[in-house]
């Protein structure tokens, strides 16, 4: 299991008299190239014939992995979300009841005293 792409390139040489200057069906290869994102950074590498479809097998088994993991954090979510909802909906029917006054209020008429 890994993460990155597979790709297959074929590549022109600089030789002057070489047939791959010219024709794109002449170009040298094909060579398989391994690309991944390591700590922000692109890095490619070169694999041979043997290790393309291993590499290949591999990415595959990943994004699955990847595409599983995705569908449990959304689930995950959507089940905290509930929680959210159950603590909000109960907080709702507190504030509904409330509760009764104790105290009267005074009443605001001036002292007889002045």
């Amino acid at each position: 299991m890994r993460r990155g792409s597979l790709s297959e390139r074929t590549i022109k040489c600089s030789k002057p008299g070489c047939a791959c200057a010219q024709d794109p069906m002449a170009r040298h290869g094909p060579y398989h190239s391994l690309t991944q994102a390591v700590e922000g950074r692109t890095r490619s590498r070169f694999l041979t014939a043997e290790q393309a479809p291993l590499a290949r097998q591999q990415i595959d088994a990943g994004r699955k992995f990847r595409a599983q993991v995705d569908a449990y954090w959304e689930a995950c979510e959507e089940w905290a979300d509930g929680q959210l909802a159950n603590v909000a909906a109960s907080s709702e029917e507190a504030k509904k009841g409330g509760s009764k006054r104790t105290s009267k209020t005074k009443s605001s008429r001036k002292s007889k005293r002045s």
